[in-house]
């Protein structure tokens, strides 16, 4: 077998018209809900989609900490190199993939920091490891194992068992403009219905051909 003979038919679910949520938020919460179900390994993981303001981009894997009829909440370092990325152009996508389910969501939008207090409750529900990371890793930044081990031995001791909130750390919230569910179909003849939001900020839904 090569690369190009993998393929996998799609034949468990569709997504009709009929069948569609009222407005993308709606419609996410059920396949999330039904991703929860079905086990499907780290659903709230996502690849998150950056670019320079010259138009390079670059692509990593996130984590959804939250979603509401205002957004995508993710958090992450700052000064990292998407949060560079996000200072100069506050445009990003997000796509959540759940093979298990065959089903893919693809999320474009404008992206902006949540309020500080949204970062304080995130940050001190974390586990005491993780929090103390938070001041270790400068993100990013080129660094050897042993200096990262040292970092963390120094502010381990010196942090104590509540540390605060790092300023370089905290939330981003996605609000999407357009939102795409993607539903494996057999013969390649998948099922994609997109919403997106009008003049008036109403949103209306379309069919794509796949």
């Amino acid at each position: 077998m090569t690369v190009a003979d993998i393929r996998q038919s799609y034949e468990k679910f569709e997504l009709t018209e009929a069948s569609l949520a009222a407005d993308p938020f709606e419609q996410f919460a059920l396949w999330f809900d039904e991703a929860l179900k079905a086990n499907v390994p780290e659903p709230n993981a996502m690849t998150l989609a950056t670019t320079t303001l010259s138009g390079k981009p670059s692509a990593r894997i996130v984590l959804l900490k939250g979603f509401d009829s205002r957004g995508f909440v993710f958090f992450t370092n700052y000064l990292s190199r998407k949060g560079h990325e996000l200072a100069e152009n506050p445009s990003a996508s997000l796509l959540f993939f759940w093979p298990a389910l065959e089903r893919q969501v693809r999320l474009e939008g404008s992206i902006e920091k949540v309020a500080g207090e949204e970062s304080d409750t995130y940050y001190h529900s974390r586990p005491l490891g993780s929090r103390i990371g938070a001041w270790v890793s400068p993100q990013s930044q080129p660094i050897t194992r042993e200096e990262l081990e040292e970092r963390k031995e120094k502010l381990t001791a010196s942090l104590g068992e509540n540390p605060a909130r790092p300023e370089h750390w905290g939330g981003y919230r996605l609000d999407p403009q357009r939102v795409e569910f993607w539903q494996g179909r057999p013969s390649r003849l998948h099922d994609r219905l997109v919403f997106q939001r009008d003049a008036h900020q109403a949103w209306t839904h379309v069919r794509l051909a796949p």
